[in-house]
């Protein structure tokens, strides 16, 4: 299993508590609904902001 760093897993939490208030949206504008797209979404900012993410999956 993936190592995250506590930032990144702060991030992840963020972005779903966006998610269930339904204010979170995709790149293309659209509200997210997906649990997964959201977890996603999390990982990709904590990775722009330097946390310990694992590299994506190609």
């Amino acid at each position: 299993m993936a190592k995250y760093s506590e930032k990144a897993s702060e991030k992840v939490g963020e972005t779903m508590h966006e998610m269930k208030e339904g204010k979170l949206k995709s790149g293309s504008g659209k509200k997210v609904t997906s649990k997964k797209q959201a977890v996603a979404i999390g990982l990709s900012e904590a990775r722009k902001e330097g946390a310990k993410v694992p590299k994506k999956k190609s």
